[in-house]
């Protein structure tokens, strides 16, 4: 007997809230747990406090025009308590039933509420949800602390993270964002590296070159003959608004690729220029290597000696002669290299270009 190769371990699939379509297709969708949920839900107790401020302060200033005698305790507790059940019952009944199952915090997490089966939740599951929620979860008006921790063990046993008002309505709370791994599409095709450099790109679009930088990314998890399809479509459509023809005998998304990695490099270039340009006219904005050591100074000249006639000392910045702490070396005034000579007293001596020589004073 011969030992065979153990086949390669498929990798797990994303989605593991168990949702099958009506043509009997797993769907590919992953179930919220309690961290995004309770993130979700922190955002809609915010929503819910603005809410709740505007209704008070919109019910406080229509009281006040009404004549004293009508509004009495009794008034003002009733409409408190259909204030109440607007914001914690109302709130996500109507978003999730106007908002295709999402509240303001699911939509800012990227969450919603689906039913069980993966059909769109309906208005009384919403309702359910919601009256379950406040009575035994938040705020929990029937044993607040024992409520909370017992929806909290309940989400966290849960294959799916579902929580008390979940299964009691029969719905679910899944992630509408997938988290997918992109691979690095390829830069340039040294075969084509001479083509590309002469290919007009000026009318193609952005969203015609993300639509081909998805492919690229995604063309391992493809299978023929979708992948062989959907390659021939793009190269068709990006080969109809280039200039030059593409040379022939490449699969296309090799030409694809060229295609990208062309494009790549001219944003890149552009994008260099533009930064010159700014680091040009705007310097300070640009952040710079950091400054050099200041070197040592040159030794200074002994007391009573000067330059002999004929001789050119190199040039040096004015110097106030106040002493005082040391300049850094990169505020000192460029010099220039050049060096005029200037009689002073029937000797040379030099002095910086551009500065106002003292013969005639």
């Amino acid at each position: 007997m011969r030992a065979q190769p153990r086949p390669p371990a498929r990798p797990a699939p994303w989605g593991d809230a168990g949702l099958v379509s009506g043509e009997a297709v797993e769907l590919d969708v992953r179930a919220a747990r309690i961290g995004s949920r309770v993130l979700a839900l922190l955002l809609d107790v915010l929503a819910q406090a603005v809410l709740m401020l505007v209704l008070s302060m919109s019910v406080g200033v229509a009281l006040l025009n009404l004549p004293e005698g009508l509004v009495d305790g009794a008034l003002a507790g009733g409409l408190a308590t259909v204030g109440l059940i607007l914001v914690l019952v109302g709130y996500p009944v109507l978003c999730e039933r106007f908002n295709h199952g999402r509240t303001l915090g699911k939509m800012a997490v990227g969450l919603r509420v689906v039913s069980a089966d993966g059909a769109p939740v309906a208005a009384r599951q919403s309702l359910i949800r919601a009256l379950v929620g406040v009575a035994v979860e938040w705020p929990g008006l029937v044993l607040p602390l024992l409520s909370w921790v017992a929806g909290v063990a309940v989400m966290m046993t849960d294959r799916r993270g579902r929580r008390l008002g979940d299964l009691v309505a029969g719905t679910l709370v899944v992630h509408t964002r997938a988290a997918t791994a992109w691979r690095p599409v390829p830069t340039a095709v040294p075969a084509l590296a001479g083509w590309a450099a002469t290919v007009d790109l000026s009318r193609l679009d952005d969203a015609l070159a993300l639509a081909a930088r998805q492919y690229l990314a995604r063309v391992h998890q493809l299978a023929e003959p979708a992948r062989g399809r959907l390659g021939r479509g793009l190269w068709t459509e990006i080969s109809a608004v280039i200039t030059p023809p593409a040379p022939p005998g490449m699969p296309e998304s090799v030409y694809l690729a060229a295609v990208l990695g062309e494009r790549h490099r001219r944003a890149r270039y552009r994008l260099g220029l533009g930064r010159t340009a700014a680091a040009t006219l705007w310097p300070e904005l640009v952040p710079g290597p950091p400054a050099p050591a200041a070197a040592a100074p040159p030794p200074a000249a002994r007391p009573g000696t000067d330059a002999s006639p004929g001789t050119i000392r190199p040039a040096a910045p004015d110097l106030a002669p106040v002493a005082g702490p040391a300049v850094p070396a990169q505020a000192a005034p460029a010099l220039r290299p050049a060096v005029v000579l200037s009689t002073r007293d029937g000797g040379a001596s030099a002095s910086p270009a551009g500065t106002r020589s003292d013969a005639g004073s």
